[in-house]
């Protein structure tokens, strides 16, 4: 592949320019970063893959794709595998004394439990594949510095991670730092401080062949949520919260096009926003402010079919697997990914059960419509259909 040259964006967390994406009532968000896609596909022609499994597993949501014979160099990597039980070992800092290498704990668990959960990344990999490969035609061919933006980078364990945010990314990059020595332990790291962009580098901020050279030498990571959960975490963060920045700049452009007659104090600050507005203004092809990283597909952020990911993680397995990973690299065996919450840590994290609880105040249309939104997200990432009303 080739890396072109594409105009990098000043804040992160917006895009200033709403891709024009054609949506109608069955849009299934299917595109890239550079608007090359634009058709449509039904929802009943699923590509034979998606069928191999029907059932969610409990938790994960994630529908039963088989599981696929492990080579010898695998193995190796089995033995990497953390233990499953944490409460021994549940610090999150890094020991200058630590050696980087595996406990001799990691080596007593169950290999057939490090075998299983190998073979669901290794067939979460695999059913990507196919799914690229069955719209290849649509996929550009150069790799820009657009399609990289929001990859951050750690070079001294060689790792590239793709953030996609309410999906663990600040606990996440809290790690990273760890890594890079920014810090000795993710747990005093302030969310503030995660997100200033002053501590972790960005693969869009290195030179074409350095970029190049890291795709394709580094362990490239992303980790991805139940769209829809996902979706109503950001609105509940973003809308339910005080926000300043949000409810400026999305808040009193989205009350001030869907709501009928909004208050002048509503118009003034942009707090209030409701639900169904929220909604609405996913599915308006006339957006009135453009998409944030908040909401946008996982698949728009990581570009996983132009990016040969080598690790794509649940948020539901979090722990398991965020932490199978980091043995995977070689990271300190006293390191773990952490699991706090400190951005308005009073509020219940955001469940199927809740979601399914806010998506009760819209109609079936509407939400059958948000499905075809985040419906590649679905489908690459094996989420079973999160309503039993949907087509």
């Amino acid at each position: 592949m080739k890396l072109g040259n594409s105009p990098r964006q000043s804040r992160e967390t917006l895009s200033t320019q709403d891709h024009d994406r054609g949506k109608s009532d069955k849009y299934l968000g299917i595109r890239t970063t550079e608007g090359i896609l634009s058709g449509q596909i039904p929802p009943m022609q699923l590509p034979h893959f998606e069928m191999r499994g029907q059932n969610a597993t409990p938790g994960s949501r994630e529908q039963d794709i088989g599981t696929l014979p492990v080579s010898k160099k695998h193995r190796k990597l089995l033995k990497t595998c953390p233990p499953n039980d944490h409460s021994k070992n549940n610090s999150t800092s890094v020991s200058s004394s630590s050696p980087i290498s595996v406990s001799s704990s990691s080596s007593s668990v169950d290999p057939s439990s490090c075998e299983k959960l190998f073979n669901t990344l290794e067939a979460r990999k695999q059913l990507m594949k196919e799914i690229c490969s069955k719209y290849k035609s649509n996929i550009p061919k150069t790799i820009t510095h657009h399609h990289v933006k929001h990859l951050f980078v750690e070079d001294k364990y060689k790792l590239l991670y793709c953030q996609v945010p309410k999906a663990g990314c600040t606990n996440w990059k809290r790690t990273l730092m760890v890594l890079a020595g920014q810090a000795s332990n993710a747990q005093n790291i302030k969310h503030d401080i995660v997100h200033s962009g002053k501590h972790l580098k960005k693969l869009d901020s290195f030179k074409r062949q350095e970029i190049m050279h890291r795709l394709a030498t580094y362990t490239k990571v992303m980790f991805v949520r139940e769209p829809l959960e996902r979706m109503v975490s950001a609105y509940r963060d973003k809308f339910e919260n005080p926000n300043k920045y949000y409810h400026s700049l999305f808040g009193k452009k989205i009350i001030s096009k869907y709501r009928a007659k909004p208050s002048k104090a509503a118009l003034k600050t942009g707090s209030g926003v409701m639900f169904k507005e929220f909604v609405q203004y996913l599915l308006d092809v006339h957006r009135p402010v453009g998409m944030d990283v908040h909401w946008e597909q996982a698949n728009q952020l990581c570009n996983p079919c132009l990016i040969n990911y080598d690790f794509i993680g649940k948020f539901e397995n979090m722990e398991e697997e965020s932490n199978f990973l980091l043995r995977l690299v070689g990271a300190p065996p006293n390191l773990m990914v952490p699991s706090f919450k400190d951005r308005n840590p009073k509020d219940e994290k955001t469940s199927m059960q809740i979601t399914e609880s806010y998506f009760s105040q819209v109609s079936t249309l509407a939400r059958q419509r948000i499905y075809d939104f985040y419906y590649m997200d679905y489908l690459m990432f094996n989420y079973s259909k999160p309503f039993n009303d949907l087509y």
